[in-house]
């Protein structure tokens, strides 16, 4: 089973210890080895800038995560292939893997767009206008005030849309959402889960499920224990398996798969410490669907909607 793994913070992991090596499975849930493993696999690796950062900083660290890409992931990584748009994906050979660059969060890019066009060249496909808080884009979950896009956030979104960019809605306010299921083309949440089943500020309503099935959109269920089990600290598979089940009975099964944030937490689910422990779930998966949704959940719903230009 291919997996396309919607989110990873492997980037903000390896920028924070520049001794992590991308090998090392003792220090990382997400590794190469393991990728290779997964044949012809995807995965995304975003780009996240801690809020500690100042904001003069913000762009130059962005960038250093970009390097970090090139220069420790996929230089020492023989058949991981950088994957900027539809046919590159579907060039991926068997046995190779793809990763795709993602910006979690428009802080470090200000209100000037170039900055976002530059990181466009360099590879960035996925863009989440926020991530907890408020920016010159939009605001974040967490942001009191609860505001939409902004003019330059508009801006952002028609530029995403100009190139069959992602717009993902992952960390953004409410308002924010119903603002990019108007104008987004390209609209996902990478790693969110349902809130009526964990009722935790970064969940979707089933509305906002909705709108994003009606939208032909897509949806990352995540492995973060806090958003899918009642918040409580521990989770499991089950869990995981409930949230995938209820986007499906809203009708998102050509809509759904996986943000798993591994490396963005500390905690994982019981049976899914690493990546390499993705075949607990699918296991799992395949017990309760048949084989060719299995298949769309883990790969093909992902790389079906992934036109990028």
């Amino acid at each position: 089973m291919r997996i396309f793994d919607g989110h990873c913070d492997v980037l903000w992991k390896m920028w924070e210890n520049p001794d992590i090596s991308f090998q090392d499975l003792a220090s990382m849930h997400v590794t190469y080895p393991q990728l290779k493993s997964r044949r012809s696999s995807v995965q995304v690796f975003a780009i996240y800038v801690p809020q500690k950062v100042s904001r003069e900083g913000q762009f130059a660290a962005a960038l250093q995560m970009v390097d970090i890409f090139f220069e420790k992931i996929l230089a020492f990584s023989p058949g991981m292939k950088l994957i900027r748009n539809e046919a590159e994906l579907k060039r991926l050979a068997d046995g190779e893997t793809g990763a795709i660059l993602s910006l979690e969060g428009c802080d470090c890019i200000g209100n000037d767009l170039s900055r976002l066009r530059i990181l466009h060249q360099l590879g960035v496909r996925s863009v989440g206008l926020t991530w907890n808080f408020g920016n010159a884009a939009a605001d974040g979950i967490l942001e009191p005030r609860g505001g939409g896009l902004t003019s330059f956030g508009e801006e952002v979104v028609t530029f995403l849309n100009s190139k069959n960019c992602w717009t993902d809605v992952s960390h953004l306010s409410e308002r924010g959402f119903w603002d990019c299921l108007e104008k987004a083309n390209n609209i996902v949440a990478t790693h969110s889960n349902a809130k009526v089943l964990c009722d935790h500020p970064r969940n979707l309503t089933d509305s906002q499920i909705n709108g994003l099935i009606e939208k032909n959109g897509r949806i990352g269920v995540t492995f973060v224990p806090s958003f899918l089990n009642s918040c409580q600290a521990s989770a499991t598979i089950r869990d995981i398996l409930k949230h995938l089940d209820h986007v499906c009975s809203l009708g998102g099964v050509r809509h759904v798969g996986f943000g798993s944030d591994f490396d963005g937490i500390e905690d994982t689910p019981a049976g899914l410490s690493a990546y390499r422990e993705y075949e607990n779930l699918v296991n799992e998966v395949l017990k309760r669907y048949p084989e060719e949704q299995a298949v769309r959940f883990f790969y093909q719903n992902f790389a079906d909607y992934f036109t990028c230009v």
